[in-house]
């Protein structure tokens, strides 16, 4: 604990600030939990996939006046880390424990059933919001979660590890790990809602939850002025989706028409200018995976130039609604008194692949469009048609001056912004910090300057120790020295640790990312463990060399290195590393344990919430059918039975124009669909649709299993068409709804909502294979020829 915390700022000092006081004299009432008169607010800003070089006091020419003046009303870290990946990082933010020992090895869609990577963060490593309650904090939870296992996102819970769950007393975002910004899953406490408003209405997220922030700080001091808050507030940006106002991205029409390199190039050249970077800092060597942008044609520059300028606007126009909360807070009298820190979970992000997308579920399912069918649709890029991402050349641009991007342990994917801003304790004002620090030390700094002791328990549990330690000494003294001298990495295999100024990483499989870190990574085998321990580790004196460009693991240096190594795997025992895994897809696709028993058939009802992905009836590459029990009035109905995904990607069965429809929407590049023969009639009706697989997926080239689908109204087949391809591993967004088609319509056959008019009683997804054959080979016939 610190020992005067008087030196951070006139006033009262704060050891043992926070507790149970109060000022009733009669025994017979319960002592209210009252925060000391005083306490801070705390305010944590989690920004999404946001390289070190992209904010503008980080060197960036990307407008980002709020976080500048954050900046330079406070101080800023050129020395942060984070675990190169989003759950496993905010699990860091939000514990103070390491990523593994949280069970968040990974992203919770990644899941497998080792300790350290199962997805579930145990009751024994308490939230900072479990803690700052018993203090007498109010605790909120606004934008992106993505610390829950996704096979309890749904209404049928369990709820224990949504925010509410684990000490947030309010919360409004969402509880994957991207959405919409135009159509996003929106959860209010503990229930799914629907967004105020549509994009033809002026909806976008950042704003909404931007709102939803002021509002519940408001709601708290107009009742009790002087209760201090804790607000984890987690936009969705800048994770793909890029999702902004045309005029937003128009801002910066041009700007970026020199390419990556020279973007580079002159933010490198700004942070040094800046003190961000010491003066003979040296800026990492092109990266191989990344095209010279001169060799590119002119059409795939036009494209590149104008994903980045989406990209920018995005960032700036979330800049702008972190300015509205920082703004509330200001005339409310409350910001100088608010300990803000702001950080993102991982360095840029490289999913957009190497010509970026119109959709990044192409990506997801190796399925990527071409240059001219990107070019077709780049006016509507950051629109409510697209889920966007830039090419990997931006994300290497956005993670100047280091080496490589987000889900690597290079410094590109583990080095972040990091800012501190609390002006009436912290006296320096626009000064920068160099000491080393990871994602850990967060809650140990804040109970640190809070005068707290971490609780031994939380509702019961016994508490494991915390693994960070509090940087707070930092905060007056520019010259101190690190408190943190060891941090191991691991990310999807990819490994590292940092030591004293010393850096070890090894690659997995290898460093080239066109070769090797596909979204389908492979399982690591004893043998292949054993030779990247004997050859594959670099090693770099990072207090000399912190872009990683000089790799020193040669002769001279080999003691070292092997320290370096033993080390690592002395770490990896401590916090529950191993067993190595550097798969994806197959962690993505195992099957994990439900809520429920493994069954075949899924039983659906209108009005009810959205299924999520994760607890939907997997029906890819796979025989199935969706049954559907219906009245249609007199004068018809339309509308949709049964839909999985959006726009970007899914699958609908719907009633139009009197017909039974059924689409396939192929990452938003196909749109495979067939209709009934004949016209649906007034009375109840059995209306289904079955798919029988004609081949097998070819999964490394983003197919699908073909096959044929058919559409019966009363058991008589009224519909037929082949599909020569389907989506071959995921819907994102993937969940599934009874009777309308929320957010994005599926197809543009209709407008979403596209609810049911008719009766709909209720809809059966099977899995089991049954199909019906006895349709008249007259019929198939008559079919096939349509």
């Amino acid at each position: 604990m610190s020992q005067a915390l008087s030196e951070y700022g006139p006033g009262q000092t704060f050891p043992g600030t926070i507790g149970r006081t109060t000022d009733e004299s009669s025994p017979a009432w319960p002592r209210p939990v009252r925060a000391v008169p005083g306490a801070p607010n705390v305010l944590f800003i989690v920004l999404d996939d946001t390289g070190f070089g992209q904010l503008g006091c980080y060197g960036s020419p990307i407008a980002t006046p709020n976080l500048d003046a954050l900046a330079a009303g406070g101080l800023l870290y050129n020395n942060m880390h984070t675990t190169a990946l989003c759950s496993p990082s905010r699990s860091c933010i939000v514990t103070g424990r390491n990523h593994h020992a949280n069970g968040m090895a990974a992203i919770t869609e990644a899941a497998t059933g080792y300790p350290g990577y199962n997805g579930q963060i145990p009751f024994e490593n308490g939230f900072l919001s479990e803690m700052l309650l018993q203090h007498g904090y109010s605790t909120y939870m606004v934008g992106k979660w993505h610390l829950v296992p996704s096979e309890h996102e749904s209404a049928a819970g369990p709820y224990d590890r949504w925010p509410l769950g684990r000490g947030f007393e309010r919360f409004y975002g969402f509880l994957g790990g991207d959405t919409s910004q135009w159509y996003p899953d929106l959860v209010y406490d503990n229930h799914q809602v629907e967004p105020p408003a549509t994009p033809e209405e002026g909806y976008h997220l950042t704003a909404d939850l931007t709102d939803k922030a002021i509002s519940f700080i408001a709601d708290l001091k107009q009742v009790a002025p002087d209760k201090p808050f804790y607000m984890h507030f987690c936009p969705g940006a800048t994770h793909a989706p890029h999702h902004v106002p045309k005029e937003w991205a128009d801002r910066y029409r041009g700007h970026f028409d020199d390419g990556w390199d020279a973007y580079r190039q002159k933010t490198f050249d700004r942070q040094k200018q800046l003190g961000v970077l010491p003066a003979d800092a040296q800026l990492s060597r092109h990266d191989p995976d990344v095209p010279e942008w001169e060799s590119l044609s002119p059409d795939a520059r036009r494209l590149a130039a104008r994903m980045m300028e989406v990209f920018a606007g995005f960032l700036s126009h979330t800049d702008h609604h972190i300015g509205r909360l920082l703004d509330f807070l200001k005339e409310t009298g409350e910001l100088d008194n608010t300990l803000i820190m702001v950080v993102s979970d991982n360095g840029a992000s490289a999913e957009g692949g190497l010509t970026g997308t119109t959709n990044e579920l192409q990506f997801f399912n190796n399925a990527p469009e071409s240059l001219a069918e990107s070019l077709a649709r780049i006016d509507e890029l950051g629109g409510p048609t697209t889920f966007n991402h830039y090419p990997w050349g931006w994300t290497w641009a956005g993670n100047t001056p280091f080496r490589r991007w987000k889900r690597e342990t290079y410094r590109g994917g583990v080095s972040d912004p990091f800012l501190v801003h609390w002006p009436q304790r912290i006296r320096a004002r626009g000064e920068i910090r160099t000491q080393f620090a990871h994602l850990i030390d967060m809650v140990p700094t804040v109970l640190d300057v809070l005068g707290l002791e971490p609780p031994a328990t939380i509702h019961g549990v016994t508490q494991s120790s915390l693994h960070g330690v509090s940087f707070a000494h930092t905060f007056t003294d520019a010259a101190a020295a690190t408190r943190h001298h060891t941090q191991y990495y691991e990310m999807l295999g990819h490994r590292a640790i940092d030591h004293k100024g010393w850096r070890a990483v090894c690659p997995w499989p290898g460093s080239s990312f066109a070769e090797a870190a596909q979204p389908f990574g492979t399982p690591i085998t004893a043998e292949a463990l054993d030779d990247l321990d004997a050859h594959h580790w670099e090693l770099y004196h990072v207090d000399e060399d912190l872009t990683e460009n000089t790799n020193l693991a040669d002769d001279d240096h080999r003691a070292k290195l092997i320290e370096m190594i033993a080390l690592w795997y002395v770490e990896a025992g401590k916090y529950g590393v191993l067993p190595i895994d550097g798969s994806v897809l197959h962690r993505m696709l195992v099957e994990r344990p439900q809520v429920t028993e493994a069954r075949t058939s899924y039983l659906f009802r209108p009005g009810t919430q959205v299924v999520p992905a994760a607890v939907a009836p997997r029906v890819l590459n796979r025989p199935h059918s969706v049954t559907a029990e219906v009245e249609i009035p007199s004068g018809g109905a339309q509308g949709v039975l049964l839909c999985q995904g959006t726009g970007s990607g899914g699958w609908a069965l719907y009633v139009k124009d009197d017909r039974l429809h059924y689409v396939h929407n192929y990452v938003n590049r196909v749109m495979h669909s067939v209709k009934s023969d004949e016209p649906l009639s007034e009375g109840r009706h059995t209306l289904r649709f079955e798919f029988e697989p004609t081949g097998q997926p070819d999964i490394p080239h983003g197919k699908g299993s073909p096959g044929r689908a058919q559409l019966y109204i009363d058991s008589r087949l009224v519909g037929e068409t082949d599909m020569p391809m389907t989506t071959p591993v995921a819907f994102n967004p993937g969940g599934m709804c009874c009777g309308a088609n929320p957010g994005s319509a599926i197809t543009f056959d209709y407008q979403a909502p596209f609810a049911f008019t008719g009766t709909l009683h209720s809809v059966t997804v099977d899995l089991s294979g049954d199909l019906i054959v006895d349709a008249p080979s007259e019929m198939r016939m008559h079919m096939a020829r349509q």
